[in-house]
């Protein structure tokens, strides 16, 4: 008896180390991460990368802050490139980048439900889901303060989640990003703020025959949450280049709809700054006002 759950262990293990083996070189033909932390969902390992600031403390709870990197990247390079790990340390709020799946060996995100305007059959919006739950039940996460950001394709998840997963998304902001035609059920006022060069030549600030444009995306966002239509708008020229700031505020539960338009800015996570906040603080400092319920 002993012997056969002996040998029924060795090949389970044998089997787990060949898939072990295969799954991780399918991975390392689209990507290369270090430090992962994995799900194991529909048949597939998804990874994502975890930082906790020193200043948590499992007592209090904290914001999470979901960032997602653009079309063909890795998490782990994103993080370098988007790096909101020092805001983490002095605001305390836990920072994850997920990992988009592979499909024709780029890395990449579905907004959208299956079945609709994707680029594969990967479930992004259940892996989301996924990941959240796992890194709620080992850290003391404030449920009603988890935001999405997120650069390029990563932008058009983070706008997937605000429609589609509005019951754990507070508030969104995308960074040369832009909405797809697949809008969804969003339950609760949706604080945006939303970042583009006006001489993106990816995802085009007056949109194609492919994309929306900037202010069609934003317009989706005003009525939504039934804000001012006409902006109060200011600009700043002192951190590289001139930026114009639209605010579309008084909303339902008192949330907004901002623009940060980048004159010449182009298809970038930007390096200028507002008022002398960079990129990363300009979208903490943003959603960061809101919780599930609106302004806090």
């Amino acid at each position: 008896m002993r012997k056969s759950i002996l040998l029924s262990l060795l090949l389970l293990e044998l089997l787990n180390s060949c898939y072990k083996v295969d799954d991780n070189k399918n991975l390392e033909s689209c990507y290369s991460n270090t430090n992962v932390q994995s799900i194991f969902l529909n048949d597939t390992i998804r990874e994502y990368v975890l930082y906790i600031p020193d200043s948590y403390d499992e007592a209090s709870t904290v914001p999470l802050m979901l960032n997602f990197h653009g079309f063909g990247d890795s998490a782990s390079n994103y993080i370098i490139n988007a790096d909101m790990r020092a805001i983490a340390e002095s605001e305390t709020f836990i920072l994850v980048y997920p990992q988009g799946s592979c499909s024709e060996d780029s890395s990449h995100w579905n907004p959208c439900p299956i079945g609709g305007d994707n680029k594969s059959t990967a479930d992004d919006i259940g892996f989301v889901e996924a990941m959240i739950a796992e890194v709620s039940s080992k850290y003391n996460v404030d449920m009603e303060r988890i935001y999405a950001a997120g650069y390029s394709n990563g932008g058009m998840m983070a706008y997937g989640l605000a429609n589609y997963k509005s019951d754990l998304i507070a508030a969104v902001a995308s960074v040369s990003g832009v909405m797809l035609d697949c809008t969804g059920p969003t339950n609760h006022p949706m604080p945006v703020v939303h970042l583009h060069g006006t001489s993106d030549g990816v995802l085009p600030y007056n949109g194609s025959n492919d994309w929306r444009s900037v202010q069609s995306t934003l317009e989706h966002w005003i009525k939504l949450n039934n804000t001012n239509i006409v902006p109060t708008v200011s600009t700043d020229n002192s951190g590289g280049m001139t930026i114009e700031h639209y605010e579309y505020d008084q909303g339902d539960s008192s949330v907004s709809v901002e623009h940060y338009k980048y004159i010449g800015g182009e298809h970038v996570w930007f390096n200028s700054t507002f008022q002398g906040q960079n990129t990363s603080e300009l979208v903490w400092n943003f959603v960061s006002r809101y919780d599930i319920n609106g302004l806090r």
